[in-house]
């Protein structure tokens, strides 16, 4: 059984069938990767996983214990953070004060902001904000305005705030998307470390076949809201379904 079970899940929006009976296992201290077309529910099933969507049939469990009718914060508290398509930072802030947010949330054991109660604990929660920047190779940004860096390091910030919770299960989706090649190598870099460094997992929703076949070490293809195959990397390359359905000589290639 893996850590996190998706089982005969179905939802529909109207007249549209969005998810058609998906099963998904995602193994423990691994990486997975979801990809499709646009439309194919990666989305949708991504929405089912954090609580923001209720199927209207199946079950998602997370270590045995089901998200299902769970706030977005619980599910925070269960041990799962997800980063989202568009960096979700304050951008209005400094890197350290957005850095401080989590660690100060993780110590208080609530995700409120209120007044620190002595200058010893600002220490600790400062002190724990510049070790997370620092293992993203952002300390040296500390003071800068958060909203004026590049896509890359906002990308890599939101990482490090969702680090700072110490999850177990990291759900990111399209974390490359609008990146230059070479914050999407850095991204791919930082993540390969992550998984190698933590005890964490980690499922990914991308469209870059670059990002997938350099992160995932399993690969679930949907297609019209239903899973297509899944399978390793290697075997999903050559797997015709996915040729036709989705991924095409050019993709493929990379």
């Amino acid at each position: 059984m893996g850590i996190l079970e998706v089982k005969g899940v179905n939802k529909r929006f109207g007249g549209l069938q969005a998810l058609g009976d998906v099963n998904l296992s995602v193994a423990e201290n691994s990486v997975h990767a979801i990809i499709g077309p646009n439309g194919a529910g990666k989305s949708t099933l991504l929405n089912c996983l954090v609580g923001k969507l209720i199927p209207d049939t199946g079950s998602v469990m997370f270590e045995g214990q089901s998200v299902l009718g769970r706030s977005p914060h619980e599910i925070n508290q269960m041990g799962i953070s997800r980063v989202f398509q568009t960096p979700e930072i304050f951008t209005d802030l400094s890197v350290l004060e957005n850095m401080m947010i989590p660690c100060f949330a993780k110590r208080d054991g609530a995700f409120r902001m209120h007044a620190i109660e002595s200058v010893a604990a600002e220490k600790e929660i400062i002190d724990k904000a510049m070790h997370m920047l620092d293992d993203v190779n952002m300390a040296d940004k500390k003071d800068m305005h958060a909203g004026a860096m590049s896509r890359g390091d906002k990308r890599r910030l939101e990482i490090a705030m969702c680090l700072a919770q110490e999850p177990r299960l990291l759900l990111l989706d399209e974390p490359t998307a609008g990146m230059a090649r070479a914050d999407t190598n850095n991204t791919i870099d930082l993540l390969k470390r992550i998984k190698d460094e933590r005890d964490i997992t980690i499922a990914i929703i991308e469209h870059d076949m670059h990002v997938v076949f350099s992160l995932a070490e399993r690969i679930t293809v949907l297609a019209q809201g239903s899973p297509l195959v899944e399978d390793t990397p290697e075997n999903i390359k050559g797997h015709p379904k996915v040729r036709e359905a989705y991924l095409g000589e050019t993709a493929v290639a990379a």
